[in-house]
């Protein structure tokens, strides 16, 4: 593990944040099989793992790794708790910290992505069981049922820029949209999805501009604002003929 990263973390001393060199950390001991250090100035203690993947995991970092690697690969929890040899509930532990995790590497290296071409779509789920099976109070606690994931893609570079689980709605086609336009440049793509008509609303909404049409009339209120699409945002629908659930003829329309 790469120590020379670790910092204070104690906002009021005056060498937090500084790393390196810079950094007045001494090596205190083990704490859980991890690297333990010392401020100079401040006394305060820092974890080697504060910050990192292995953070609050007391399995042994090699099976921690190798367990990690076999999720990622789209092993299950049981497989992968019997390849180790540890409790599944174990392994069940892991995966909101690996989550977590995973979220803070996407929203620090995706920024300012520069994308020419994003398809959208949308993948289906459930949670639990599916939403025709639910009881009336797992229909009104809402954490079960069907859930969709929406998914922005680039073809060029075979990047998920981002991603987002919800439901099949407007208002989480919008907060999809807003996520992906914060990691892109200030150009913008060339959109493709399927017929689904939240994509083109949110577009509208995300990337839209307020303008005001001129008025027609002399008399009477004057026009509100109005949305509109700026002259730069090229969105396509991909239409897809089916004949008994195999696609046959494949056609497109600007939107």
């Amino acid at each position: 593990m790469d120590l020379s990263t670790c910092y204070c973390r104690n906002r009021h001393c005056k060498y937090h944040g500084l790393i390196g060199d810079a950094a007045r950390l001494r090596m205190s001991g083990w704490h859980r099989g991890a690297r333990r250090l010392k401020c100079l100035e401040c006394e305060h203690w820092i974890s080697a793992r504060t910050g990192t993947a292995y953070a609050g995991i007391r399995t042994p970092e090699d099976v921690y790794r190798h367990g990690v690697r076999q999720l990622a690969e789209g092993l299950s929890i049981r497989a992968t708790a019997r390849n180790l040899e540890i409790d599944k509930d174990t392994v069940c532990n892991w995966l909101p910290r690996l989550g977590r995790h995973c979220w803070r590497l996407l929203d620090y290296f995706f920024r300012a992505l520069h994308l020419t071409e994003c398809q959208l779509d949308e993948l289906w789920t459930f949670v639990f069981k599916k939403e025709k099976h639910l009881t009336a109070f797992e229909k009104l606690a809402g954490r079960y049922g069907d859930a969709w994931i929406w998914v922005a893609f680039d073809p060029v570079t075979k990047t998920v820029p981002t991603w987002r689980v919800g439901r099949r709605t407007l208002g989480d086609a919008i907060r999809f949209m807003k996520a992906l336009k914060n990691r892109l440049d200030e150009h913008i793509p060339f959109f493709t999805s399927d017929e689904l008509p939240h994509y083109a609303d949110a577009l509208l909404e995300v990337y839209g501009v307020m303008r005001t049409p001129p008025r027609r009339f002399p008399r009477g209120r004057p026009p509100l604002p109005r949305r509109e699409p700026p002259p730069d945002l090229v969105y396509a629908v991909v239409i897809k003929d089916r004949e008994r659930g195999r696609v046959v003829h494949v056609t497109t329309r600007v939107i």
